[in-house]
């Protein structure tokens, strides 16, 4: 399952909702500090949570010291009633005594009928500890989303999503994220289980090493966006890695929806041939991001919205760690994929994700627009990246993928690439690309700018291979200014010639033919496009004009 069709069968089609707080007497918002008291007893009945929930509150009492080895389980019920307009993210509070060893989550809630084209209950689950629930504090435990409905920690393991790690006595919280609220509502229903007994012993990470054997500065290809069974896909982290050396990829980033569970479970699978880089994908209810090249266990928060002002404070966090901020499917059309936080903290965005559709084009077009904006102002520009965010089969790791022409294959070499823009962006490792810009005895490759007199020829060359009947398009600030199909073979040599003046960069597609082969009638502005899919798509090359002596 992929971000664009997160909504299956077994789950309505999401949405956002307000983030207007209920009253504190409520299940608490999600962000809040939680290390004061907890509500009373009138308050908990008022808010609709079962007694089970108020014994919860005072268990703590309930495990004598030294006795935790012969107490029973011990089952605590939260439920209550969400109405429309719920916050994005409600608190269910309780209290852990000494001696638990495991905590077993299980949860539930209706989804009532309701009428074509109203949103329906979908409701994400996820667990804090006693660290507290402060936004980007110490407290998180694990997010499964809407992909499970049962889950439990330990000491030395937890469900996929969650950490193991010691259970301390204190107030837990779960935390609910009402995806969608129908309007009748939404009844919840959360049990959870304490197990006690002597705790297991200490989980210990493997995380990967931070460098591969790379080949020195060359063209490495890797695709940044991908999803194991510790989110919402239905690969193992094994089967991820067998599917990125079978692509061909060189490296891989690990980028499960907001949690960085399988972070410590990737040291055995990375190798010699095969990078893997740790990261996650900020799910947020105004948009997804790749944080890229985090620090080995490093959790970046998702409780907030464009509104809220805090996605800059995050995306200083990755910077902070060395890594990069990338926008995701800023144009997937499914709620709360869209991307509404603006380019400005951005090291990178993801213009091509998965099979290319229609929203990959908008994608394209608006990065384009962009580009030509901040050249034109003097800014630096944003780099595009594609990848694949392969869930699960039949969906295709790397593909498409990003290619990074890198120092060597290293996290840093790597970041320092995308960063830079000196990559591009390929459909499979079957198509190959090399695009450089050359005048006045200077030539630049992607990403790279190269420096002339305004009126001196730049004469640009593009080869390809592996793109049978395909479409060559050479694209400035003023559009596409040059077009030519390659042969049956799929390679081809491509020069088109041009000055600074003329074009302010210059970048490439490479299309495939059109499903029914023919060349399209050449409408560019409807469905019935002058090309096919996209088979390759680079990074510009900057073109600049070099200033004549006595010029201020």
């Amino acid at each position: 399952m992929t971000d664009r069709d997160a909504d299956t069968p077994t789950e309505p089609a999401r949405s956002g909702s307000p983030r207007a707080g209920l009253p504190q007497t409520d299940p608490v918002p999600a962000g809040a500090r939680t290390e004061r008291p907890g509500p009373d007893r009138r308050g908990l009945l008022r808010t609709g949570l079962a007694t089970g929930a108020v014994t919860a509150l005072g268990l703590a009492a309930a495990a004598p010291a030294g006795a935790a080895h012969a107490l029973p389980d011990r089952t605590i019920t939260l439920s209550g009633h969400l109405p429309t307009g719920a916050p994005d993210f409600v608190l269910l509070p309780f209290d852990v005594p000494d001696g638990v060893r495991e905590i077993a989550v299980s949860y539930s809630y209706d989804r009532p009928t309701v009428l074509t084209g109203t949103p329906g209950n979908s409701c994400d689950i996820g667990l804090f500890d006693e660290g507290g629930t402060e936004l980007g504090g110490r407290g998180f435990r694990g997010w499964s989303g809407g992909f499970r409905t049962e889950f439990t920690v330990a000491r030395d393991r937890a469900t996929p999503g969650y950490l193991p790690g010691p259970i301390r006595p204190g107030r837990w919280n779960i935390v609910l994220g009402p995806y969608q609220v129908a309007p009748q509502g939404l009844d919840y229903r959360v049990q959870v289980t304490l197990r006690f007994g002597p705790p297991g012993p200490e989980f210990t990470p493997s995380y990967p090493p931070e460098r591969a054997r790379g080949r020195g500065r060359a063209w490495y290809r890797g695709d940044s966006h991908l999803h194991t069974v510790h989110s919402d896909g239905r690969r193992l982290p094994a089967e991820v890695a067998a599917g990125a050396r079978e692509a061909g990829l060189d490296f891989i980033v690990s980028t499960d929806h907001n949690t960085t569970s399988a972070h410590g479970v990737w040291g055995p699978l990375a190798g010699p041939d095969l990078l893997i880089v740790l990261g996650e994908e900020v799910t947020t209810r105004n948009g997804h991001w790749l944080a890229l090249g985090l620090e080995p266990g490093r959790f970046v928060d998702w409780r907030y919205r464009a509104r809220d002002g805090e996605f800059p404070r995050f995306a200083r966090q990755v910077r902070r760690q060395g890594g990069l901020v990338v926008p995701a499917h800023p144009y997937c059309p499914y709620v709360a994929c869209q991307w509404k936080f603006g380019y400005q903290d951005a090291d990178a965005v993801e213009v091509w994700n998965g099979p290319w559709t229609y929203d990959d084009e908008s994608a394209v077009d608006t990065w384009d627009a962009q580009l030509a904006v901040a050249l034109r102002e003097g800014r630096p520009w944003l780099p595009a990246v594609g990848n694949s965010d392969a869930h699960s089969a039949p969906q295709v790791i790397g593909s498409p993928h990003t290619v990074v022409l890198a120092e060597d294959l290293t996290r840093a070499a790597i970041l320092d690439g995308l960063r830079a823009g000196r990559s591009w962006l390929a459909e499979s490792a079957g198509v190959g690309l090399d695009l450089t810009a050359t005048g006045q005895g200077r030539q630049a490759g992607i990403g790279e700018q190269l420096t002339v007199p305004a009126d001196a020829p730049v004469d640009v060359r593009l080869a390809v291979s592996g793109v049978p009947g395909g479409t060559v398009r050479l694209l400035t600030d003023e559009g596409q200014l040059h077009q030519e199909s390659l042969p049956a073979d799929g390679a081809g040599t491509v020069v088109w010639r041009t000055t600074a003046s003329l074009a302010a960069y210059v970048r490439a597609e490479v299309r495939r033919p059109r499903a029914d082969g023919t060349p399209g009638r050449g409408n560019a502005m409807g469905p019935d496009l002058p090309w096919g899919p996209m088979a390759a798509l680079t990074n510009p090359i900057v073109l600049r004009t070099q200033k004549r002596s006595g010029d201020r």
